[in-house]
């Protein structure tokens, strides 16, 4: 965690947009783990697909965890905004079949 001087700890939520060092509409790359199961690949894609509807699955990456447990997905999402990134994540985050979003 990053301390600012005059205010205390900076949490990555309270940095004010005009702060960002992503620049937008940019191409982002965003990690996401669940466990190895029929149409995980499927059901992300087609969350995917509702924030950037010319997204398609030969864009991500698969990536199987040693043991077989687990598949690495990375999907590069083209946002258009902060807010626009933001509700990709909380949409990802908040799937059922998802374990970890980086």
């Amino acid at each position: 965690m990053t301390t600012d001087s005059s205010n205390g700890p900076l949490i990555p939520g309270d940095i004010p947009p005009e702060q960002s060092l992503i620049e937008y509409p940019s191409e982002f790359p965003i990690k996401v783990m669940g466990a190895m199961q029929d149409g995980f690949a499927e059901a992300i894609v087609t969350l995917i697909q509702e924030f950037d509807p010319n997204f398609h699955a030969g864009k991500m990456e698969m990536r199987p965890s040693r043991n077989g447990n687990y598949l690495g997905l990375t999907v590069t999402v083209y946002v258009t905004s902060r807010e626009h990134l933001d509700s990709v994540y909380r949409a990802l985050t908040s799937h059922p079949m998802v374990k970890v979003v980086l």
